[in-house]
């Protein structure tokens, strides 16, 4: 099978952590063709998409993680299958590439759907679940968020649109740089921001859940260094050893029908102590670590999934011919 990767330029890809890469190698190991294609690699022509691909072997070379090969343009009959893989934030580009996509074949799945995507802002979606995730205020009005802050006394504030942990900050009541944060969150109230209560078991980390069409696939605990608050890996945080406990599971209950109705296939969900704070639908990560915690290779089990995709896509067209 050929397999798209649309995703961020190559060069940013750190071979030993990237999620992307392992699935990358996973799909090569079974023997299927694995093609490259940047965030400009999407055109449509006479109501064609079309695929500017760069063939790739993925290698567990530090220095030189893909062989590269000359670049070419695959039509839709040439595609199994497309893995969305580019971070956020999901700007203009990012939603054109998911109009594109949309427009594919029924017969191509898509990992995870177009659609779906843009239907669940990775920090505003969870929050239709109440008693699932914790207080949490969504405004750009400083004053409203002063008095959540005031009423909290200890809260988290991020960008609706960030990840990787970048622009999150833990306000506590009294703080001199309180109102300067969320000036600058907010652009002078320009822009709606997130704060939600301060949970304690924060300190002892926040665990991303990977779920494979609504199920589990696998947990690690991310754990912060000792001189930032950020319990993300890019952040500088450290993976460890998590099960899944039995309020993870009744998190991940209510969320699978849901997850299924969007075609949302491959998503993590981050939820410390008790509560869900994300649901990651673009580009999660976390495979590799889990892999070397509990000796395994997920990867294969993902592209497993995408191979009866492919397949269960294959036979509804025909039968519905």
């Amino acid at each position: 099978m050929n397999f798209i990767f649309l995703m961020d330029p190559l060069q940013k890809v750190i071979m030993e952590k990237d999620t992307s890469f392992i699935l990358m190698l996973g799909a090569y190991r079974r023997g299927h063709k694995v093609f490259y294609v940047g965030n400009d690699g999407l055109t449509r022509r006479n109501g064609e998409t079309l695929f500017h691909a760069t063939p790739v072997i993925p290698q567990q070379v530090k220095e030189n993680p893909f062989i590269r090969h000359e670049e070419q343009v695959l039509t839709e009959s040439e595609v199994d299958a497309v893995f969305i893989r580019t971070d956020p934030p999901f700007e203009y580009e990012y939603l054109m590439n998911t109009w594109t996509l949309d427009l594919l074949p029924k017969r191509i799945p898509v990992l995870n759907s177009p659609s779906g995507i843009r239907t669940t802002n990775e920090k505003i979606w969870a929050t239709q679940f109440d008693g699932l995730v914790p207080r949490t205020l969504i405004s750009r009005r400083i004053a409203d968020l002063l008095k959540f802050l005031k009423d909290e006394h200890e809260v988290i504030a991020k960008p609706t649109y960030g990840f990787g942990g970048q622009s999150v900050f833990k306000i506590k009541t009294g703080d001199v740089n309180a109102n300067v944060i969320l000036e600058t969150l907010t652009d002078h109230g320009t822009k709606d921001i997130i704060l939600q209560q301060y949970i304690a078991e924060a300190a002892d980390g926040d665990k991303r859940i990977l779920l494979l069409n609504g199920d589990p696939l696998g947990a690690v605990l991310r754990v912060h260094s000792a001189d930032d608050h950020r319990n993300n890996f890019f952040s500088g945080g450290v993976p460890k050893a998590a099960k899944i406990t039995a309020r993870d599971q009744e998190i991940i209950d209510v969320l699978r029908p849901h997850l299924r109705k969007l075609g949302l296939y491959f998503v993590g969900i981050d939820v410390i102590g008790k509560y869900l704070i994300e649901v990651n639908v673009t580009s999660p990560t976390c495979l590799q670590e889990m892999n070397r915690l509990y000796d395994q290779t997920l990867e294969n089990t993902v592209i497993e999934f995408a191979e009866k995709l492919v397949e269960d896509r294959r036979a509804n067209a025909k039968m519905s011919f």
